[in-house]
């Protein structure tokens, strides 16, 4: 499992690559490393936060104060399988991971 860090996500090239040399099957907290090459990723829908940060914004801009905004947590999650790694590491993915899966990519 690779999680999302700065120094993770800035060296997604190398970890993809390392991880597609040595056959490992890897996991992924974003979908940048899955469209790279990356297996599968379940993690934050960043669009979602971005979108969810916005209304925010506006509130602030319309005068509330930011002390009375509430907290939130993310609530919508992404699931993205790439199935060309998938086969090239020798691994079928069940129909109801795929069936479950935000995005596949072929």
């Amino acid at each position: 499992m690779v999680g999302a860090s700065a120094v993770n996500v800035a060296n997604r090239h190398l970890i993809v690559e390392f991880a597609g040399q040595r056959r490992l099957p890897a996991m992924y907290a974003t979908r940048e490393f899955v469209s790279i090459g990356g297996l599968i990723c379940y993690g934050v829908d960043f669009h979602d936060l971005f979108r969810r940060a916005a209304a925010y914004v506006d509130k602030i801009l319309r005068g509330v104060k930011p002390a009375d905004l509430p907290v939130e947590q993310p609530a919508k999650f992404a699931l993205v399988i790439n199935l060309k790694t998938a086969k090239s590491l020798g691994l079928d993915m069940p129909d109801k991971m795929l069936a479950l899966a935000d995005e596949v990519i072929e």
